[in-house]
C-alpha cells in the first residue's frame, strides 16, 4: 500500500494451473479472441496467449480482469522494436 501512496503503479498477476489468470492495475482491454488478449496496464501493454480464452470477470472501474482459459504465455511490450510486437500493433491500427 505504501507504493501507492508515493503514487507508484502497481500490478498484481495471480496464476492458477495455467487456467485461471487475475490479474490488477488493467485500464482498458484493446483487444481479444480465444487465443491472444492485448490489455493495457499501468506497466504497459501486456499480451496474453493461450487456447480457449475468455474473461471471466471484468471490472475496469477496479482495474480487475480475470481469464480462464490455457496460458501459453504473458509478455509485456515495452517498446524494444522486436518486430512481433509492430505486427501486433500494425493489427490494431489497420
Amino acid at each position: 500500500m505504501n507504493d501507492q501512496v508515493k503514487g507508484q503503479k502497481r500490478q498484481e498477476v495471480k496464476m492458477l494451473n495455467r487456467k485461471l489468470l487475475e490479474l490488477t492495475g488493467v485500464l482498458n482491454v484493446e483487444s481479444f479472441d480465444s487465443e491472444e488478449f492485448l490489455l493495457d496496464t499501468e506497466l504497459g501493454f501486456l499480451t496474453i496467449k493461450g487456447q480457449n480464452l475468455h474473461i471471466k470477470h471484468l471490472n475496469l472501474e477496479q482495474g480487475l480482469v480475470a481469464i480462464e482459459g490455457y496460458v501459453h504465455s504473458l509478455a509485456y511490450l515495452d517498446g524494444t522494436g522486436t518486430s512481433k510486437s509492430k505486427g501486433l500493433f500494425g493489427k490494431l491500427f489497420k
